[in-house]
């Protein structure tokens, strides 16, 4: 009977998994379509070969944590609780969105909900989410976590290096999990790094560390699922490393022609839905017709969003209160603060 409860809860927490990763990538290609057709302006960076990572990050939360998403952690946003509306409104730049039209397409957040509008993708935020986990310790505030997203590229700034000796000194419940996809943009990994490895810099601070495969959403799972654990439970800093391949180019704007077919064609250029959905059907958890369903069900809501934030207002510049959303008495019923 244990057995088969354990069996079952496994099954439903995969499929759950997998759902927001599906959410994510039909989200993401329509995201990509807008901006091809002229209706977003800045970059549009997709997450299309990471969504099991970042979607293990968002499940394996609990309310009251502090999540820093990167760009591609659309799965991971919706995982934790964002509403699918709060991205299509910041990428089509409607006034009733989280940063009311105000900022980058990529820089949304609801900070007082625990979902940090992130700053850079450079190793900033790990210092910003430790500082934050500091500053609840001060208030006596106990229980919680922090997780922080970044790239392989971020582990070779500043920021990262003094955040995670901040975490570590000041033994925090930060989790640091870096999707190391083989490329700072088009920087390719021997020329970031000279270590054999990214988890022996865990070392050096004197942290713990773990290894996933990207690409693998039960390794996803069942990794993050430890490291916050361990965090959560006096263990200190985690330093997470998923190894896997950015199956598209840095940003739509970017072709990728400097990735290799060799590594594309190797286990790092997987894609981990696809995977996700052969071993679903393996395990007789769904079918066919089942996956088909979830898909246009997702789609669904992908188009509602589409359609409710295409036809709000933008801000307009005369009328706006062009002070911090922080101090700023919003004049809209019905606008949250952030």
């Amino acid at each position: 009977m244990a057995v088969s409860a354990s069996t079952d809860a496994l099954k439903e927490r995969y499929l759950t998994a997998y759902r927001w990763m599906l959410l994510a990538r039909i989200s993401e290609e329509k995201i990509a379509t807008l901006y091809r057709g002229g209706k977003i302006i800045g970059g549009v960076f997709l997450s299309k070969g990471q969504e099991a990572l970042s979607a293990a990050i968002g499940m394996t939360l609990q309310p009251g944590d502090i999540f820093a998403p990167l760009i591609r952690d659309q799965a991971g946003r919706l995982a934790f609780g964002e509403d699918l509306l709060d991205c299509f409104r910041t990428y089509l730049g409607s006034r009733l969105g989280p940063m009311r039209g105000r900022d980058g397409n990529v820089h949304r957040g609801r900070p007082r909900e625990g979902m940090y509008a992130m700053i850079s993708h450079l190793g900033a935020m790990l210092p910003a989410v430790a500082g934050a986990l500091l500053a609840r310790r001060m208030k006596g505030q106990a229980g919680s976590v922090g997780a922080v997203c970044l790239g392989e590229g971020a582990t070779s700034t500043g920021a990262f290096h003094e955040g995670v000796n901040l975490a570590a000194v000041e033994h925090l419940p930060l989790v640091v999990v870096v999707a190391n996809n083989q490329y700072a943009y088009s920087t390719p990994n021997d020329r970031q790094f000279a270590c054999d490895d990214l988890l022996d810099r865990a070392v050096g601070y004197g942290i713990e560390s773990h290894r996933a495969d990207g690409t693998d959403l039960s390794s996803c799972l069942e990794v993050i699922s430890k490291a916050v654990n361990r965090a959560r439970n006096d263990g200190g800093p985690q330093l997470v490393v998923a190894s896997l391949l950015r199956l598209t180019g840095h940003g739509e704007h970017d072709d990728a022609h400097y990735v290799s077919a060799a590594l594309r064609e190797s286990p790092l250029g997987r894609d981990c839905l696809k995977f996700a959905e052969k071993e679903i059907v393996a395990k007789r958890w769904a079918d066919a017709e089942e996956l088909e369903a979830w898909r246009s069900e997702a789609l669904g809501k992908v188009e509602e969003a589409i359609g409710t934030a295409l036809h709000e207002p933008a801000p307009d510049p005369g009328d706006e209160q062009w002070t911090a959303l922080s101090t700023a008495r919003l004049r809209n019923e019905g606008d949250r603060l952030n």
